[in-house]
């Protein structure tokens, strides 16, 4: 009898509990969604925090040590030294071709996976795509390294036309970024031109509509949203990659090596570099809003 009672008083305590929060569906989501957000709130947003307040710091010019004084030193270099200047632009032009040229692949290959290709292989296509996601970063990145080398794949396959492969530098960024980032655009436009109804596409034929017509009039501006959903990923992994560009890159600055070398000798420095990306992915975050990308996440 004494051995059971400790169970049964335990039973009840969780019955009460249970009722409780089934009566307070309020009280149930806050206690769900606490530790996730306590997650976002501390761990992320606090670290965010701490990169601009760090901004605002300076270092010991003797002993490169950070001396907690506010200062805006450190954006007045950003905005004004020109070196600075020039690889912020660098950076978010290498974003924005690698988007251009995601979208401008990813198109054709997602409306081949979603309305071309026939219903039993679709699946099998759409795991074709995300294979490369499944592989090392770094793999990858040296493979592409191998492929743009002298004498390597690049060069051997644009020989018979007189011409080389870009080697490193800039184009082979660009290149190599595009490869990595492409399934994260062809996955949403995949998935809208598959939800796309086939009458409507039926109806602009019978009113004598030209393909390119029924691409400008009824296609694109359905699958826009998702084209501007990829866009995000493209653009704001494109940004703030760094790893890339030192492989494949050359003698090539984009925003993400300034932040490594100064991590150690300019703390503050990097900080104020890190958070260009973050209000750049914001302000463009801003500009495609409108379009309904942000649903199509």
């Amino acid at each position: 009898m004494t051995t059971d009672l400790p169970t049964t008083a335990g039973r009840g305590t969780v019955r009460r509990l249970a009722g409780a929060l089934h009566r307070r569906p309020r009280l149930r989501l806050a206690l769900l969604l606490t530790a996730p957000l306590l997650w976002l709130a501390v761990l992320y947003l606090g670290s965010l925090a701490v990169l601009f307040v760090s901004a605002f710091w300076t270092t010991d010019s003797f002993t490169s040590q950070v001396v907690k004084v506010w200062s805006t030193d450190n954006f007045h270099a950003l905005f004004t030294t020109p070196v600075f200047r020039q690889v912020v632009l660098r950076s978010v032009g290498v974003a924005l071709a690698v988007t251009a040229l995601c979208a401008v692949i990813a198109f054709p290959v997602a409306f081949y996976t979603a309305r071309v290709a026939r219903p039993k292989w679709r699946p099998l296509l759409v795991v074709a795509i995300l294979t490369p996601l499944w592989a090392s970063y770094l793999v990858k990145v040296y493979a592409w390294r191998l492929i743009l080398s002298e004498g390597g794949l690049a060069d051997w396959m644009l020989a018979p036309f007189g011409l080389s492969g870009p080697g490193y530098g800039l184009p082979a960024t660009v290149l190599t970024l595009t490869y990595l980032w492409l399934p994260y655009m062809i996955l949403p436009i995949h998935t809208a031109l598959e939800q796309l109804p086939a009458s409507l596409l039926d109806a602009s034929a019978d009113l004598g509509a030209r393909p390119g017509r029924t691409f400008r009039s009824v296609v694109l501006p359905m699958v826009l949203p998702s084209v501007a959903a990829g866009s995000v990923f493209t653009f704001s992994l494109s940004l703030g990659d760094y790893i890339t560009v030192q492989i494949v890159g050359g003698k090539t600055q984009l925003i993400g090596n300034l932040v490594y070398s100064n991590i150690e000798l300019n703390l503050p420095m990097a900080a104020a570099l890190g958070t260009v990306p973050v209000v750049v992915i914001v302000l463009y975050l801003l500009a495609i809003r409108r379009t309904g990308a942000l649903n199509s996440l």
